[in-house]
């Protein structure tokens, strides 16, 4: 003991003990660290597969097709606004023609009933067969009247209809002047609206399933630096063997069995051996702290990013995508407000297809009556001209009526067929825009509204649950960030501590310099230090310390040979 004083070998004790102590904190603390943040992420994991498949589910597919449905109707009603305008117009400008030729066939008809009234005077001179030529004339006249008050019908019904398409065309032209260019940007609104929801949907679906995957990585990591903790209890174990050695070099290790007791040279060889133990202890635990540290590095690199991930599919760094959704929310408001707009103007539209269709069936009607009764007055001329001429010069006069009469009732049928091909393109325009009103009826518009309703109602139920699931990421993502910065922390204090130890194992060397070889007495205190050894790489230490002093051990020898046939390249530890 002269060579190294009591109180120095009892601060290279109490600083190999301080160290041990601190490992066993540290350690017990970080893999607290590392077990909560190792819940943690499986939870996680487990929230993130849910997202992920609630990303690809039905809600958000629906919402986003609800979309993209009223866009498209959006989009006809601005496309249709044209074709409507120039179909009324196309129908009013066929009204106004009809009417053009309602008027002659008027007056070719108050002729007819004109040349009936003559020929009634003429008949009433004659002789002979008076009255058959007064029966004859009647009936021209009553057919004429008859057809009379069916045009004036036509006429006012025409009225009618000219006064409706007139007021749909205005309201129709009124409404495309101020809303078609609102349709067309609505639509476009509403379908880039679909396609960010898409696009959310797909980007979102892809981060939650790279989030899941760097959970995985995370979690498999931290099992490894909780297995990798393990070298703390190796490294505090082989401390306490040099606490237990320092101990015995100095008579005063506690034990209930009593130990031989080394010489002095023994004592000091004994010091440089728990030297050299401390020295590959400490580059041994050094490593292992830097390699713990670094995994801690790269598990805290990998939750940065999955809280990363969670702001990006939340919405952005203020966690909301609110903004986003009262853009939606407002379009689709503007949408709402449009179809009850269209639905408004298509009215007067409907109005004026219903007033075609009556007017139509009533003109149709007129002018098939017409064709009977020209056919018939026509019929009457001939056969009174036919009989007056027979009485000679006293019914020419007779004969040149019917003749007029029939050449008049031939305008009349000659009329008739120039209007029919006019009615014919009234009705082929108003089939055309009645396709059109069936594409936007107002029945259809009516029911955009709950779908309207149903969409947003889909994407803000879809967008609280993504709220929830990546506010849980980021807070809990913060957490595990916490506990590894805390980790890092403990760990790095750990490494400086244990930095002291070459000075410790320096000092111990310094102390026993020139000391001689130990006794052949102190093989047995060589031998019980060796037993006590749980580690392979404390016995190989031993051996070669040995070996430098030109010794040998029966201990370590016997031992080599046991360990030597079951030998499989495997270190105890």
């Amino acid at each position: 003991m002269s060579a190294t004083p009591a109180r120095n070998l009892t601060d290279a004790i109490a600083a190999v003990e301080d160290v041990s102590s601190r490992i066993e904190d540290v350690f017990a603390r970080v893999g607290n660290a590392l077990g909560r943040g190792h819940i943690i992420f499986k939870e996680l994991n487990q929230g993130l597969a849910s997202l992920s498949g609630e990303l690809s589910g039905a809600e958000i597919e629906g919402a986003a097709t609800a979309l993209q449905e009223i866009a498209a109707r959006l989009s006809e009603l601005a496309r249709a606004l044209p074709a409507e305008s120039a179909l009324l117009a196309t129908i009013g400008r066929s009204t106004t023609e009809a009417s053009a030729l309602l008027k002659p066939l008027f007056k070719h008809i108050q002729m007819i009933t004109i040349i009936a009234r003559s020929a009634r005077i003429e008949a009433a001179s004659l002789d002979g067969d008076r009255e058959g030529f007064l029966t004859f004339t009647q009936e021209a006249y009553d057919l004429g009247k008859a057809v009379q008050g069916s045009i004036e019908g036509c006429a006012r019904d025409q009225q009618r209809l000219s006064e409706a398409v007139a007021t749909a065309s205005g309201r129709q032209k009124d409404f495309e002047r101020s809303y078609g260019d609102q349709l067309v940007a609505e639509s476009a609104e509403l379908g880039a609206a679909y396609s960010g929801l898409r696009d959310q949907r797909s980007k979102s679906s892809h981060l939650a399933d790279l989030a899941s995957g760097s959970t995985r990585k995370i979690a498999e990591a931290v099992g490894g630096a909780i297995i990798s903790l393990q070298a703390g209890d190796s490294t505090r174990q082989r401390l306490e063997h040099v606490c237990h050695g320092l101990r015995l070099s100095s008579g005063s290790g506690p034990s209930l069995v009593p130990e031989p007791v080394a010489s002095e040279d023994g004592a000091h060889a004994i010091r440089r051996l728990q030297a050299a133990q401390l020295r590959d202890a400490q580059h041994e635990f050094g490593g292992d702290i830097g390699q713990i540290i670094r995994a801690l590095s790269a598990i805290l690199n990998d939750a940065s990013g999955i809280v990363g991930h969670g702001r990006s599919l939340f919405g952005g760094e203020n966690g909301s995508s609110s903004s986003a959704l009262a853009r939606i929310n407002h379009t689709l408001a503007q949408a709402s407000t449009l179809i009850g707009t269209c639905e408004s103007a298509g009215r007067s539209v409907d109005e004026a297809l219903a007033v075609v269709e009556d007017t139509l069936s009533k003109f149709r009607q007129a002018i098939a009556s017409l064709a009977e009764a020209t056919v018939d007055i026509t019929l009457i001329g001939m056969n009174a001209g036919l009989k007056a001429s027979h009485l000679g010069s006293r019914g020419s006069a007779f004969v040149v009526i019917a003749n007029e009469l029939k050449a008049t009732a031939d305008q009349v049928s000659a009329g008739a067929g120039r209007l029919r091909p006019v009615l014919d393109g009234i009705e082929r325009s108003a089939n055309e825009l009645k396709e059109l009103r069936v594409q936007g009826d107002p029945t259809q518009l009516a029911n955009l509204e709950p779908q309207i309703l149903h969409a947003l109602r889909e994407v803000e139920a879809g967008n609280e649950r993504l709220g929830k699931l990546m506010s849980r990421l980021v807070d809990e993502g913060a957490e595990f960030e916490g506990l590894m910065n805390s980790a890092q922390g403990l760990m790095s204090s750990l490494g400086e501590s244990s930095a002291t130890l070459p000075t410790v194992a320096a000092g111990l060397e310094t102390a026993s310099a020139g000391t001689h070889r130990p006794q052949l007495q102190d093989e047995a205190v060589l031998d019980d230090l060796f037993a006590r050894y749980t580690m392979e790489r404390e016995r190989n230490v031993h051996r070669e310390f040995l070996q430098a002093l030109g010794l040998s051990s029966s201990a370590a020898a016997s031992r080599v040979e046991a360990v030597e046939p079951a030998d499989d390249g495997i270190e105890l530890f």
